[in-house]
């Protein structure tokens, strides 16, 4: 009677620090590595030993260590699915925040887009008014550095409106024959498309025309007069909305 009681208050002993022993190990977490012995499944053993040693002597105490060891070896593989779920959503969620940046900058830059093309809407409204003025010396077709700037920028506009077209038309004044002012126009209009071209043009949208002093209003001998008819005029044209139709 003695030995039995004994025994079982061993048994009884044994499962209370198996139970304190498997409480720490459960406390410790899932970061055991798939394929070795989890702490877990550890404690489980030990008190499955204890259980099964208070319930049914050796024999339950192996089968305990089984069942036991079973049960701990199934809740570490769920902790351990549990923390992993927890580090994909965490994932998840870092790239919806990645996501979410993505599209708002997108949005902005189609903002933005959307502003450059009504500028560009408004100015391709006005370019029948666009255009300017170059102005020559006596007997000379160099376009001077004063010209330059304004051409230049005429130009670049130009360039980045795929269906505009210049027109360049030279002129001279009175004085001379006509075949000595026709040529002279047209060197001063060629020079003018030549910085136009440089700007970034291409050759084919110039149109180039040379009037000599066929165009002239000045009296003879008007000297201020005739400084207004030593020009070449820039003009910015667009293909009418019929003519845009039959090219598409």
């Amino acid at each position: 009677m003695r030995a039995n009681t004994a025994r079982r208050s061993v048994a009884w002993n044994a499962a209370l620090v198996a139970c304190f022993a498997m409480r720490a190990a459960l406390a410790a977490g899932a970061s055991d590595q798939r394929g070795q012995g989890s702490k877990q499944e550890d404690a489980g053993a030990v008190a499955g030993i204890a259980v099964g040693a208070l319930a049914a002597g050796p024999a339950g105490a192996v089968l305990g260590a089984g069942v036991g060891a079973l049960l701990g070896e199934r809740y570490h593989r769920q902790a351990q699915s549990a923390t992993a779920l927890k580090e994909k959503l965490a994932s998840s969620e870092a790239e919806r925040e990645r996501l979410l940046e993505n599209v708002a900058r997108l949005d902005s830059s189609l903002a933005e887009e959307k502003v450059r093309g009504e500028q560009l809407d408004a100015t391709l409204a006005r370019t029948d008014e666009l255009g300017l003025d170059v102005s020559f010396r006596t007997d000379d077709d160099s376009v001077t550095a004063q010209a330059m700037s304004p051409l230049l920028k005429l130009g670049a506009l130009v360039a980045s409106l795929p269906q505009a077209q210049l027109l360049v038309a030279g002129y001279a004044d009175p004085r001379g024959s006509v075949t000595y002012n026709d040529a002279l126009s047209l060197r001063r209009a060629e020079c003018v498309a030549a910085v136009l071209g440089a700007a970034g043009v291409a050759r084919e949208r110039i149109v180039i025309e040379a009037h000599g002093k066929s165009a002239s209003a000045a009296e003879d001998g008007d000297l201020d007069a005739y400084a207004f008819e030593r020009r070449v005029t820039v003009r910015v044209q667009l293909p009418s909305t019929a003519q845009v139709a039959r090219r598409e």
